[in-house]
This record gives structure tokens, C-alpha cells and sequence, in this order.
């Protein structure tokens, strides 16, 4: 669903939680929290593993791309962009490492920044945060899957 800003540019409209796909990560399907509350966007990931190739800083690690479900593993491989001191809601400080890589959500696509950190006591995968969403979209937190419903046939490696 999208709506017509000030400016006249066409703005989505997303729910509290949203289906999103991380293409350039292979991860094709993960169910997001849209956090207004958060600055930066965040993914689950474990077993991080920095290391360096041609000259760029890169890292490997591993996601449970489904909710409440340890038993399916991805592995993913990314570019750092940077290394930051995050801290969460209840005030606790962690260094995490920083991705860019492409969000899509329905027909729409950008890159956006996201930090890396273990969020197996969390509900959600992943947490879509303000900043990737700043003059792209508005969140009605009445609502939910604003932009679409999972699709009917998954391929392997997609959440529930």
C-alpha cells in the first residue's frame, strides 16, 4: 500500500510486522519487526566469523531465518561497513558488527544497514529500524503484513 507524501513522492504504508526479503544474504522470506523505536535495523546471527578478502573486510555467519525454530540454518556472507556500540532498550551496550545489504519488501527495494546480533530470546528475526525507513515509509502499528502476506509456497530456507 502506498500514499502520496508532502512532496508528492509515493510513501508505503507497512504494519507493525512485515514480511521482508534479504536477497543479496539468499535469505528470500523473514518475518520483521518494524521498530520505529530502534535506530538501526537488526538481524539474528550467530557464529560470526570476520575475516579479509581482496582487501575488503568481510564476515560469515549463521541465521535461524525462522521464528521459534533452531533446527534450520543459513549461512551468509557480507562486507562490514562498520563496527558500533549498540545499545538496546533495556540500556545494555554491544559492539556489534555492521552489513549493508538490499531490503525488499512487496515490489520495493534499498539498501539499508544492519547490525548483527544473537536474538534467540527475541520473537522476531529481525528488527526493522527508523533509519530504513526514513522517507520511505509510515507505520500504522494498528495493522499488520500492510504490504503483503506470506506467499503460499515457500522455498526452502523461508520462515513461518
Amino acid at each position: 500500500m502506498t500514499a502520496l507524501s508532502d512532496s508528492g513522492e509515493k510513501t508505503l504504508r507497512f504494519g507493525w510486522r512485515e514480511w521482508v526479503a534479504l536477497p543479496d544474504l539468499g535469505l528470500p522470506l523473514i518475518k520483521a519487526k518494524i521498530d520505529t523505536g530502534a535506530r538501526t535495523s537488526a538481524l539474528h546471527a550467530f557464529e560470526l566469523h570476520p575475516f579479509e578478502e581482496n582487501g575488503r573486510r568481510r564476515i560469515r555467519f549463521r541465521i535461524h531465518p525462522k521464528q521459534r525454530n533452531t533446527e534450520i540454518e543459513m549461512e551468509c556472507v557480507a562486507d562490514i561497513v562498520d563496527e558500533r556500540t549498540v545499545r538496546d532498550s533495556g540500556g545494555h551496550e554491544e559492539s556489534r558488527f555492521v552489513i549493508e545489504t538490499l531490503v525488499r519488501i512487496g515490489k520495493h527495494e534499498w539498501p539499508i544497514e544492519i547490525t548483527l546480533t544473537a536474538r534467540d530470546d527475541m520473537s522476531f528475526r529481525m528488527l526493522l529500524g527508523r533509519t530504513a525507513m526514513i522517507d520511505r515509509a509510515v507505520v500504522d502499528p494498528s495493522r499488520s503484513y500492510e504490504v503483503g502476506k506470506k506467499p503460499k509456497k515457500m522455498k526452502t530456507g523461508s520462515t513461518s
